[in-house]
C-alpha cells in the first residue's frame, strides 16, 4: 500500500514523539513492503512564530490532499499565560478539525498487563478493562459563539448541537459496539441541559436500528466517578465534545500515564491520528517524553487503512518494550531509557524476525538491544 501522510509535529515534545512514530511506520513499510511518504508542515505556536497563523493555508491544503495526518502536540506557555492573546495555538487544531470534518474522536482504554501497577487505581479494579470513548469533535461549546464584554467581567460560550452532528457519530459508536461487547453508554447531563436532552432523544431513536446493542444512559458526574471505581462496566462510551475531553483525560489514570493514550479523529473523507497528551514544554529537548502514545496512534492509522496485521505488530512491539522495561521515566522513575531509545527499540522489534535476537540482560543495562 502507498500512503501519503501529512506530518504536523507542532510544539513542545511534539517533534520528538512524532519522530518515533515515523520510525515505527518506516519499520512497518520495510517489513511489509509498503510505501509511506511523509510531508512535514507547520501548526500551532511554531506556525504562529513563522507565519502569524496557527494553521497556515499551506498546511491546511496539504492535509486536505493527503491520505492521513499524523499529529504531534500544540501549546506554548507564552499563550497559556496570556488571557488576552487573540491568536492561540489551539485555534489551529480546532480549525483543522472543522475543515477536515473530523467529527469523531476515538480513544481506546485498555491497560497493558505489565503496567497495571503503574496506575494509582487498584489492580483488581482495572485488570481486563477494555472500552473506547467516542467523543463528538466538531460541535458543542468548543465551536459555539463566544462572547466577552469590553470590561472583561462577563463571558459566555454557547453549546450548540444539531441532529445531523449527533446522528453521524452515534452510528459510528453503535457500529463499533457491534464488533465488541454490544453495549453503548451515552454520557450526558439531560437533567439540566437542553443539548443533552436532544442527544438522548436522538440516540435512543437511533438505538432501535441496532437491536443487538444495549443502550445505557448515564449522567456525566456519575460517569466521572464510575470510570474510576467500576470501569469494567463500559464497552463504548458516546458523548459530546467537552464531556469526552474530560473523561478521556481522566481515563489516563487507568492506563498509568497520559503518555500511553492514543487517538484517532475520523471524518467522512479525512483522518488524523495523535497522542492525547499536550506539548509538555517542560520536557522539550530533554529526551524524556514518552513516545508510546504517538506510536500507538500510528498503529491506529494502520488499522484505519485495513492494515490489521501491521497494526498488531506495532502493538506487540510496544508490549515487548514494556515487558523489557524499555520505557521512559513516567513509567519507570529509574529508567535509563529516553524517548529515542524507546522508539529505536520498538522499531527494531518490528524489523526483527525472531525474538531470540533480543538479549534481556543487555536491555536492562541500557546496551544495544540487537545482537
Amino acid at each position: 500500500m502507498n500512503l501519503k501522510i501529512a506530518v504536523l509535529a507542532g510544539d513542545g515534545i511534539g517533534p520528538e514523539v512524532i519522530l518515533q512514530a515515523k520510525k515505527a511506520l518506516y519499520a512497518i513499510s520495510v517489513a511489509y513492503d509498503h510505501e509511506f511518504i511523509f510531508e512535514d508542515a507547520l501548526i500551532g505556536a511554531t506556525a504562529i512564530e513563522k507565519t502569524r497563523s496557527p494553521l497556515p493555508e499551506q498546511t491546511l491544503n496539504l492535509c486536505l490532499n493527503t491520505d492521513a495526518v499524523l499529529f504531534g502536540a500544540i501549546g506554548n506557555p507564552k499563550y497559556d499565560n496570556n488571557p488576552d492573546a487573540k491568536i492561540r495555538p489551539e485555534q489551529g487544531l480546532l480549525r483543522l478539525r472543522k475543515e477536515l470534518g473530523l467529527y469523531a474522536n476515538i480513544r481506546p482504554i485498555k491497560p497493558f498487563k505489565n503496567l497495571l501497577d503503574a496506575s494509582p487505581i487498584k489492580k483488581e479494579v482495572i485488570e481486563n478493562v477494555d472500552f473506547v470513548i467516542f467523543r463528538e469533535l466538531t460541535g458543542g461549546s468548543y465551536y459555539g459563539e463566544k462572547v466577552i464584554n469590553e470590561e472583561g467581567t462577563f463571558a459566555s460560550d454557547i453549546c450548540e448541537y444539531s441532529e445531523n452532528e449527533i446522528n453521524r457519530i452515534t452510528h459510528q459508536a453503535f457500529k463499533a459496539a457491534q464488533s465488541r461487547r454490544k453495549k453503548v453508554t451515552l454520557v450526558d447531563k439531560a437533567n439540566v441541559l437542553e443539548t443533552s436532552r436532544l442527544w438522548r432523544k436522538i440516540v435512543k431513536k437511533i438505538a432501535t436500528q441496532y437491536p443487538d446493542v444495549k443502550l445505557e444512559c448515564q449522567y456525566i458526574d456519575n460517569v466521572a466517578m464510575q470510570i474510576i471505581t467500576d470501569p469494567k462496566q463500559y464497552d463504548v462510551i458516546l458523548t459530546e465534545n467537552l464531556f469526552g475531553d474530560i473523561l478521556s483525560d481522566e481515563a489516563c489514570a487507568i492506563m498509568g500515564s497520559i503518555g500511553l493514550m492514543a487517538s484517532a479523529s475520523i471524518g467522512d473523507k479525512n483522518a488524523l491520528f495523535e497522542p492525547i497528551h499536550g506539548s509538555y514544554p517542560q520536557a522539550k529537548g530533554k529526551n524524556i517524553a514518552n513516545p508510546i502514545a504517538s506510536i500507538l496512534s500510528a498503529a491506529m492509522l494502520l488499522q484505519h487503512f485495513g492494515l490489521e496485521k501491521e497494526a498488531k505488530k506495532v502493538y506487540e512491539a510496544v508490549e515487548k518494550a514494556i515487558e523489557y522495561k524499555v520505557v521512559t521515566i513516567d513509567l519507570n522513575p529509574g529508567s535509563r531509557f529516553g524517548t529515542n531509545d524507546v522508539g529505536d527499540f520498538i522499531s527494531n522489534v518490528i524489523l526483527s524476525k525472531d525474538d531470540l535476537y533480543f538479549k534481556n540482560d543487555n536491555v536492562q543495562i541500557g546496551q544495544s538491544t540487537i545482537v
